[in-house]
């Protein structure tokens, strides 16, 4: 049995400081990647060295330098390719990992859907001022055709289509705005919600293509505060409808528990 450390000592240790988290070898490596690329000495295209010159030029193992490369390939930064001229190469910047990151941390219970939906209201707001300053006639057709094909499927009830279609009517007002930001935030907080539209089984609102085709006239009219209330409303009385359908599906999932024990 070891004696009692003093209370003096106790309280000495107690005040120094605590070392920080050793970083991992594979995560120095892939800041190291990262680095390069922010520096312009890596770009998209680019084959990186293979895997045993990798590990000589970075002084570390190849199991570490396997790793970096898995984790990296998660990220979306880079493409492993197999083959005889395969290997890891720089990718192209991958809009999908916000989504996926986003989507990850709604289902984990990171992001509430009430912070989804304030998020939302907020930076459509910003886009459709933006695309009704920038929008072409172009857009305005664009738009005015993929709320056609809503409406159809619609009507055929065919609502697993219909919800891939509404994306395009929020990513194509997004690319009026001529800024690439917007466009991958739009597209990646769409996606969470329509997922989670998918997940708890809500029903399509009725009066979607209604309040589609009114934005889209106040867009073509120049007027920003109208189409911006429009859409607000609109999303306010969504996420209302997702708010109930979660609910219910937590209800009867609850219900289903206490069947079952």
């Amino acid at each position: 049995m070891g004696t009692t450390p003093a209370p003096e000592t106790s309280r000495r240790r107690a005040e120094q400081p605590q070392a920080a988290p050793t970083q991992r070898v594979f995560e120095g490596i892939c800041e190291q990647v990262r680095t390069e690329l922010t520096f312009g000495r890596l770009k998209p295209g680019d084959k990186l060295p293979a895997e045993r010159d990798l590990a000589l030029q970075l002084g570390s193992s190849r199991t570490a330098v396997r790793e970096a490369l898995r984790s990296l390939e998660m990220a979306g930064v880079v493409e492993l390719r197999k083959g005889v001229k395969g290997g890891a190469f720089i990718r192209e910047g991958d809009p999908g990992v916000v989504t996926r990151s986003f989507g990850d941390m709604v289902h984990l219970g990171r992001i509430s859907l009430a912070n989804l939906t304030e998020g939302r209201v907020i930076i459509l707001d910003a886009v459709v001022r933006l695309a009704c300053a920038r929008a072409t006639e172009a857009d305005f057709e664009a738009l005015e055709r993929g709320i056609d094909r809503t409406e159809a499927l619609t009507r055929a009830r065919r609502p697993a289509e219909r919800r891939l279609q509404l994306v395009d009517f929020y990513r194509l007002l997004a690319r009026a705005t001529r800024n690439e930001v917007l466009v991958i935030l739009v597209d990646a907080l769409t996606d969470i919600v329509l997922s989670v539209l998918a997940r708890d089984g809500a029903a399509p609102k009725e009066d979607t293509v209604r309040v589609h085709r009114e934005i889209v006239g106040r867009l073509r009219a120049r007027d920003a505060d109208g189409a911006a209330a429009l859409m607000a409303n609109h999303l306010e009385a969504l996420h209302a409808h997702l708010f109930r359908a979660a609910v219910k599906r937590k209800r009867a999932v609850s219900k289903g528990r206490s069947r079952s024990g």
